[in-house]
């Protein structure tokens, strides 16, 4: 199609195929004023009126040297939307009453991809007959390739889900992308995580609830950032799927359940508490860990084993030293009542004679790229291939490869770094352009970012259906990280890498409100050191949610439940005691989620969704009619907070076991609940053990619960192989009865006792024993005697809180190493801006949150990264880790400026001295001074210190690693836009940026700009990481007096955008918010040598074989490898060099039929042949905006001062030789004129940068 000026296409990666998939097919993004290029975009020349793209159901073939390069599956003879389009969409009745798909046009709804959220992607297409109407009508927008859906709600509206995303519950005023990564150590403003639902539960004014599912796997934006509004922008043409309205939120899960599909029934050791740890690095630790938990009697069912277990981080093998006999340590772990799970990554070491490599290539199962060959990555095991588990033949293959797993007495499987992740690598997975050869059911053959986002629910599927052919009669556990809407079909899952700190605990009350709701933290945190009331607050939380589980990282401090004093042991063994008895209700419950689709946890609104103070409740959730209040404040205790209650009766109970820092419990009136026996593991419970029922009458005096009982394992509950209660309580003449209403399933009733717990409010109850399956009945007591009961419990309560042994506020406890790591930052919030600084550990920054655009820019360790500054040029020199003071602390709400004045010792008595802070006068801004400043230097060395350099290295985080880019001009002109492609780049002397420079984030709309002194900054360097890049600021390197300090002074801002409607008006608002530092671009000349004579584009290419010709390319001086070229007709493309980015110029040939049509590559770069000139090159720059003239002659830059020349006579003074005149006048405000300069250039000339 027709590209406007500066053309940009964001989604797509290039393959070295020539054709590509339907998917790359759809047109690219356009960015009218911009005229960057990245490498190796698909840039399709066609009638600028074109307006609909053609698809061919076929399966093609490239074949390059007689070898099988790739398969692109294409859609036959069929048309999408127009590139310019927008409107209301269609809708069709689908699955049952109420539910709707939506689509753009008919042609869009036949193109559509299969669904893979659905359980079966024939209930999607399958139109019903039913008689409901949609109430909200989408409407959409389709241009350059990009579908923006919006639906707007009425207001009052408060809008949920978005799967795994970090932050507060009520979504509103978010944006997430849906693109699973591997997020260590994640935080609030994180945009995307492991998991990629792009799904959104909203909840009307009245009540009601609305279901919204964007049915694609691509990489989807969710934009909640305007009241009341859900709007979706990905990859034309995807369907919509709505939901209701519905009655309840509860409803609407039901129904997408009947889409998506139920959980699979977990086996109730599952249900248990799972201990793991990265460090169980040998049976014997395993053992001890185990019998140490029996010793201590603290509740545990589970132990998980790290890739400690593995020989070399080789997938499927044991360490011969370390895990001789794996058979042998799972008999001992089961002789104590203990389950055993181990890890499987999908990254398969490359080494011939390792079998399951070898296997694996014997079959062809693995990833390949785009020219055909396996996909090779770095992760765990170093150089790693991986499974292409779209399709059937590796799922079979790996499903088999777990079966002789499963062997070795392996319980559970626990899939990890399946977004999957890849080390050394910006993006941190593989690169989009990589080739799955998929199933025809599944979408077929398709580039890497089709199949990203279900990667994970892939593998697991795979090794669930390996498990299941191992286990027969037993259900599989599978735990995976990654994961897509519809993987609890398959496993459980977790919220992957968090941290040890207490916003995340706060972030971890798991509500499930996506269809996944076996789900969980890593108790305690994963990252960093918890601290004695950090990880006793967080298991007795944790000891609550659906999936409880406690996992810690290599290297911090021991993260059992008694490593942290016998306080914290207490408060952990109490929460875990709760849970287990507890669990029939929990299993219950996942029994009515496995057959209705019911959650397990939900928010608190779920029980009230017309009361408003419920939407916003984040430090209580419902456990079915149980609802579980916790303290996530440091400074406050559970008995200490105002609980919100939904209306109604809600009665407060306990197990005599009240704790400051245990949560609340309440029981909603109208309930009763199962309760078991306190036990040590799930399976000490007896069917023969008293049962005992918790009632809490509603206003009428009537209440009813549900009792699930099976073998706990197995499928002989699918044939009625089970026991389902129908209890019911009723108060009659001050009597209350309790009997069974009504049973299903083929179990009998085991002969046991019942004990009977009525809730009476305020703590008390009375109780009475019984037979279960008999009635019992209880004398209510009169409201005198309520009273009195009441105040006497209110009394006990008191005094078991108060005797209770409260865990310790402290930061560390004797003998425990590096939990200084755990302590709070100093928080520093005003304006645009959230700070968390920590002075004990280098003073620094953590992280730095933009609370206007919800994004987090720096988001570190406490020990390592995030923001630090260094004293000399070497990296980690002193001043990043040694403790720092904190010197004063002014607070905005004083009249004075947010500000935190640090000074950290460093050596050679010299302090590095820091201020950060938030001018009250610009509260959008950020800004450091910082100093290196001689204290106590002495005499002898002349007052004079060591050489020091104050070296400033932020280190932010990418929120969209393959979209950013830092812009600057230098203080010599030239015009820089640095991609992360090119690695390390240092800036000094006149390339130095001009007082500022920008990280600009196309995908998120979004530009960081730092500004400086630059009188105080000597060189700026860039080094581009794994999902981060480094822009540092270094002073001069000299020595330092009292006098005479080094010193930058620097500041940060995210200016505020024009609030864009559409994903395009958001990257145009980007590129003008940087037009002053992308003007005008520099474009560098080059020398080409060559034996080709006469006019063609040329483009390297690694190791294609199109034209066997070889050239050398010089810029700047530097030399380039040979490479091969090849050769290309097409006429409008922008390039870069050799993986090393520059900036966009269309480079036109002066014959185009002179070359033959081959393969090109990403990162190529484009010259042009004068056949004037004979060996001699010219490149030739052309703004796309610019009408290609008739004749050989082009415009050119200036040969000094890189601009476009004004006339003539200043061209021929320069040096330069007339290029044309005849040329057409450029547009208007173009920076051309209609004259254009450029010097020719000899062979023996120096390559001059222009």
């Amino acid at each position: 199609m027709e590209l406007q000026s500066g053309a940009f296409h964001r989604l797509h990666r290039p393959s070295s195929c020539p054709l590509t998939s339907f998917r790359a097919l759809r047109p690219p993004l356009q960015f009218p004023n911009s005229s960057i290029s990245r490498p190796g975009q698909r840039l399709f020349s066609a009638s600028p009126h074109f307006n609909q793209i053609s698809r061919r159901q076929r399966y093609i073939t490239n074949l390059n040297d007689e070898k099988l390069v790739v398969k692109i599956a294409k859609y036959e003879e069929e048309k999408v939307t127009a590139d310019s389009a927008s409107g209301n969409m269609i809708f069709k009745r689908i699955l049952e009453e109420g539910v709707f798909r939506f689509d753009c046009s008919e042609t869009d709804r036949g193109v559509a991809f299969p669904s893979l959220s659905f359980v079966d992607s024939q209930l999607r297409e399958k139109e019903i007959a039913a008689h409901k109407v949609p109430v909200y009508i989408p409407t959409y927008e389709c241009l350059h390739g990009q579908q923006t859906v919006t639906i707007e709600l009425p207001t009052g509206s408060s809008l949920y889900g978005t799967g795994e995303v970090g932050g507060q519950l009520e979504r509103t005023g978010k944006r997430v992308f849906t693109w699973n990564t591997d997020a260590w150590g994640y935080g609030s403003g994180t945009t995307s995580l492991y998991q990629s639902h792009p799904w959104v539960l909203a909840i009307l004014p009245s009540g009601e609830a609305l279901g919204v599912l964007a049915d694609t796997t691509g990489r989807c934006e969710i934009d909640l950032r305007k009241e009341s509004t859900v709007k979706f922008i990905s990859e034309a043409a995807y369907p919509i799927i709505t939901f209701g309205p519905f009655a309840s939120p509860t409803a609407v899960l039901i129904s997408l359940s009947h889409a998506i599909g139920t959980i699979i029934m977990p086996s109730k050791w599952s249900l248990g508490y799972h201990q793991c740890r990265w460090s169980y690095d040998s049976d014997e630790k395993v053992l001890k860990i185990a019998k140490t938990f029996r010793e201590k009697r603290i509740p545990c069912d589970v132990i998980w084993m790290d890739i400690d277990y593995m020989d070399g981080f080789r997938c499927f093998t044991f360490d011969k030293e370390r895990f001789p006999d794996p058979k042998s340590l799972v008999d001992d772990l089961h002789g104590i009542g203990f389950k055993a799970v181990w890890m499987l990554d999908p990254g398969i070491k490359c080494e011939e004679g390792y079998l399951v490599y070898d296997i694996g290539s014997e079959n062809d199962v693995w990833i390949q790229k785009a020219d055909g060959k396996p996909y090779i990555g770095e992760v765990w095991p170093g150089p790693c291939v991986f499974p292409d588990f779209s399709q059937q033949k590796t799922r079979l293959w790996w499903a088999n490869l777990v079966k002789g797993f499963i062997s070795n007495g392996v319980d559970g499987i626990w899939n990890d770094m399946n977004e999957p992740t890849v080390f050394k690598a910006v993006t941190k997975t593989m690169p989009e352009s990589n080739i799955h050869r998929g199933d025809t059911e599944l979408g077929g053959c398709q580039n890497h970012s089709y199949y990203h986002n279900v990667y994970g629910m892939l593998m697991a599927r795979s090794t669930y259906e390996g498990m299941k052919m191992a286990t027969g009669n037993k259900r599989p556990f599978v735990l995976t990280r990654a994961g897509f809407i519809g993987s609890q079909r398959y496993a459980a899952t977790w919220t992957g890498d968090n941290l040890a700190n207490w916003e995340h605990l706060h972030m971890s009350i798991s509500m499930g409100l996506s269809g996944q709701p076996l789900s969980g933290p890593d108790i305690g945190g994963f990252a960093g050191n918890a601290t004695p009331k950090l990880f006793g607050r967080w298991m007795a939380v944790g000891a609550m949610f659906p999936f409880a589980r406690a996992h810690s990282e290599a290297d911090t401090i021991d993260h059992e439940p008694w490593s942290f004093g016998e306080e914290c042991e207490e408060v952990c063994r109490l929460a875990l005691l709760r849970r287990y008895r507890l669990i029939p209700h929990l299993y219950t419950l996942f029994y009515m989620a496995h057959t209705m689709g019911t959650p397990v946890a939900a928010p608190t609104f779920f029980a009230d969704p017309k009361d408003p103070r419920l939407r916003k409740a984040e430090n209580s959730f419902l456990l079915g009619s149980l609802l579980i209040c916790a303290s996530t404040e440091r400074d406050k205790d559970t008995d200490q907070l105002q609980h919100v209650l939904p209306t109604g009766t809600w009665l407060r109970f306990d197990f005599n076991d009240p704790h400051p820092d245990l949560p609340t419990l309440y029981l909603k009136g109208g309930s009763i609940i199962p309760v078991g026996p306190p036990i040590q593991h799930t399976e000490e419970a007896k069917p023969t053990d008293v049962l005992s029922l918790l009632v809490a009458l509603d206003e009428h005096g009537k209440a009813e619960g549900v009792l699930f009982e099976d073998a706990g394992d197995g499928y002989e509950f699918t044939e009625g192989g089970y026991l389902l209660t129908h209890y019911e309580a009723e108060l009659q003449s001050s009597i209350v009865t309790i009997k069974v209403a009504k049973t299903e399933g083929s179990w009998k009733r085991p002969k046991r006792g019942l004990h009977v717990h009525l809730l009476l409010g305020g703590g008390a109850r009375v109780d009475a024993l019984g037979t279960d399956g008999e009635e019992v009945q209880i004398r209510m007591p009169s409201e005198a005697e309520v009273s009195d009961l009441a105040a006497a419990s209110e009394i006990q309560y008191k005094k078991l809180l108060e005797k209770a042994k409260c865990i310790p506020d402290i930061e560390e406890r004797p003998g425990q190493k590096g939990t200084e790591l755990s302590r709070t930052p100093v928080e520093l919030k005003s304006g645009d801006w959230v700070l968390k600084v920590v002075p004990w550990v280098g003073g620094r920054i953590i992280s730095m949150v933009h609370l206007p655009s919800g994004t987090q820019w720096l988001h570190s360790r406490v020990e390592v990264d995030g923001y630090e500054e260094y004293s000399a040029v070497e990296y980690r020199s002193p001043g990043c880790s040694e403790e720092y003071t904190v010197i004063k602390r002014d607070l905005e709400q004083s009249g004075e400026d947010e500000s935190l004045m640090l000074e950290g010792k460093i050596d050679g008595g010299l302090v590095l001295q820091r201020q950060i802070y938030i001018p009250k006068d610009e509260p959008k801004v950020v800004r450091i001074d910082s100093g290196i400043i001689a204290r106590s230097v002495g005499a002898g060395a002349g007052g004079f210190s060591r050489l020091a350099c104050l070296r400033v290295h932020p280190m932010f985080t990418l929120l969209h690693p393959t979209e950013v880019f830092i812009s600057f001009i230098s203080i010599d002109g030239s015009k820089h836009e640095v991609w992360p492609e090119s690695g390390e780049q240092l800036f000094e002397g006149g390339l130095r940026p001009r007082g500022q420079w920008m990280l600009v984030d196309i995908c998120a709309g979004l530009s960081l700009i730092n500004r400086f002194n630059i009188n105080e900054v000597d060189k700026c360097l860039i080094h581009w990481g794994t999902g981060t890049v480094n822009m540092e600021l270094w002073s001069e390197e000299r020595p330092v007096s009292k006098d005479t300090p080094l010193r930058i002074s620097h500041e940060y801002e995210l200016p505020r955008l024009p609030g864009p409607t559409t994903s395009l008006q958001q990257h145009n608002a980007v590129r003008n918010a940087s037009s002053t530092l992308t003007a005008n671009r520099i474009f560098p000349s080059y020398i080409l040598k060559s034996d080709v004579r006469h006019p063609m584009l040329y483009f390297p290419s690694k190791g294609v074989n199109a034209v066997n010709q070889t050239a050398i390319v010089r810029e700047v001086g530097k030399s380039y490898k040979k490479g091969v070229w090849s050769v290309s007709n097409l006429q409008r493309r922008g390039f870069a060099e050799l993986g090393k980015r520059f900036t966009q110029g269309n480079w036109i040939p002066t014959v185009q039929d002179s070359a033959p049509v081959s393969t090109f590559r990403r990162g190529a770069h484009c010259s042009v042949y004068d056949k004037n000139l004979d060996e001699q090159v010219r490149p030739a720059i052309v703004p796309d905006d610019v009408i290609q003239p008739e004749s050989d002659k082009y415009w050119a830059p200036h040969p000094q001062t890189g601009v476009f020349g004004p006339s003539e006579q200043e061209g021929r003074a320069a040096g330069g030789d007339h290029i044309s005149t005849s040329l057409p006048p450029p547009p208007n405000g173009s920076v051309l004129e209609q004259k254009a300069w450029f010097r020719p250039l000899e062979d023996t000339d120096k390559p001059q940068h222009v």
